[in-house]
């Protein structure tokens, strides 16, 4: 069977890989009293199944795992995937990772950073156990690890819950680091494909404004916006891409142009 979309595994670690930031909520101590979240600018998976975070040195929560020593403290990561176009309605998803957070060690912070960077090389980390940020406007912070409990995605389909074995198993997809400027160019530059794809779409929903919405090795995301609310629109490759030639040639297949390698026919 050909698949036709992201399994929600690989939902989670490109919406993980995507998001610039994420927000990290605590209950406090005493009662159901909630704490403000806080803005993680580090979250990142490893291999052991839990999240590496950055959160302020000198902040409450840090104060609270520090109180909490081995036992940890319930925590909550979120992480929202925005479109990258100004749509009617940004959110595309919202992921939400539940379990218990522990300070990392002194003595483990250093290999652990260097793991981070080779994969993930945020400038937010040279900020981790500096005591003051370089500038004024930087926050000194502490490396954090979040063991998970549970991870739940939602968006536009529903919510659904994934395990942590294939959340580790899952890579990001292959496109979702430039997915970005792919999409802004297409609709800045490229309007008569998007017309293109749109005509693909039921009739129903042609008379609304059709712009794009997301793009992986499984096929083209289109958000159709008319008076009666948004409707997404998966348009799936016949066979899932792994470069840039494969998505181009697939692309091509879906707005029905004869030329799939872009070359012009030859003569008779």
């Amino acid at each position: 069977m050909t698949v036709t979309a992201p399994t929600t595994a690989e939902r989670i670690r490109s919406a993980c890989a995507r998001a610039g930031g994420a927000m990290l909520a605590v209950e406090g101590f005493n009662g159901p009293t909630s704490i403000e979240p806080i803005a993680t600018p580090v979250h990142h998976l490893l291999a052991d199944g839990s999240f590496a975070i950055t959160v302020p040195a000198d902040g409450l929560i840090t104060g609270m795992a520090v109180s909490a020593g081995s036992a940890g403290i319930q925590a909550v990561l979120e992480m929202t995937d925005y479109a990258p176009l100004p749509l009617r309605e940004p959110v595309r998803a919202l992921v939400w990772i539940r379990g218990r957070m522990f300070l990392v060690p002194d003595a483990e912070v250093a290999p652990m950073l260097d793991v981070i960077a080779t994969e993930n090389p945020n400038p937010a980390l040279l900020q981790v156990n500096t005591g003051l940020g370089g500038r004024d406007d930087e926050t000194p912070y502490a490396l954090a690890r979040l063991e998970i409990e549970s991870v739940v995605v939602a968006d536009s389909t529903g919510a659904e819950s994934v395990g942590l074995g294939a959340l580790l198993a899952a890579d990001p997809d292959p496109f979702c680091g430039l997915e970005s400027c792919w999409l802004r160019h297409l609709e800045s530059a490229h309007r008569d494909v998007v017309d293109r794809l749109a005509d693909r779409l039921p009739h129903t929903l042609r008379s609304g404004r059709v712009r794009p919405l997301g793009l992986d090795r499984y096929g083209v995301q289109l958000r159709v916006e008319d008076a009666s609310g948004d409707h997404d629109v998966r348009l799936p490759f016949a066979k899932p891409v792994d470069d840039v030639t494969g998505l181009s040639q697939a692309i091509r297949v879906l707005m029905g142009c004869p030329f799939l390698n872009g070359l012009r026919a030859r003569r008779i």
